[in-house]
Order: structure tokens, then sequence, then C-alpha cells
């Protein structure tokens, strides 16, 4: 059973960055991607980014590339998701998500993590 608890979420100014991680639990963190969706008030859940299970192959959506950066870090069991140049639209609760399997990928997998409130002021 995986579980996934993020942090990092808050409040920040339009054109300030923020750091969000993903604690994972369970077995066999470094055989698996992980990724990252996020769900604005009244929107459906929309893709983020998301790393394979060696760290060598990501994917971003449009609307985060050149401004987001995934990574992880297997001795903690854990993937973070830096975000630049934040927009008010960025505003979302923002989920941690991974399907066991090891390849990247853009459509949500099984577990999720509770979500995490990132709020971006103008």
């Amino acid at each position: 059973q995986v579980q996934l608890e993020e942090s990092g979420g808050g409040l920040v100014q339009s054109g300030g960055s923020l750091r969000l991680s993903c604690a994972a639990s369970g077995p066999s963190f470094d055989h698996y991607a992980m990724g990252w969706f996020r769900q604005a008030p009244g929107k459906e859940r929309e893709f983020v980014a998301a790393i394979d299970w060696s760290g060598g192959s990501k994917e971003y959506a449009d609307f985060v590339k050149g401004r987001a950066t995934i990574s992880r870090d297997s001795a903690r069991n854990a993937v973070h998701l830096q975000m630049e140049r934040l927009k008010p639209e960025d505003t979302a609760v923002y989920y941690c998500n991974t399907d066991g399997a090891p390849l990247v990928f853009t459509v949500a997998g099984l577990y999720w993590g509770q979500g995490i409130q990132v709020t971006v002021s103008s």
C-alpha cells in the first residue's frame, strides 16, 4: 500500500516561488514514477508534472513548462516540485500521485495524497 503526503504549500505573491514536497511510504519507491496534479475551484483535476522511476524522464504540462522542475530524492522517498514565477491562475490544490509503475505518466494513477493548497495572490 502506497501512502503519499504533500507539504510545502501556502500563500505566495504573484511572481514568487514555491517548493512542494511529497513523502511516500510503502514498498519499492525507487521502482515507480511520481507525479503532480492540481485542481482549481470549479475546474477538473489536471496533470502538472511527472518523473519516472530513475529521474531520467520528466513530463510537464504546457502551462508550467519553463517554470517548474520536478525531482526525486530516493534516499528520502520523496518527490519535489519547484515552481517559479507563480501566477494567480496557479492557485489550486496540488496532489501527489502515482500508479506504482516505473514509467512517466500524464494520466492519473491509483494512489493520491490528501492534497495541499497553493494560493497565489495578485
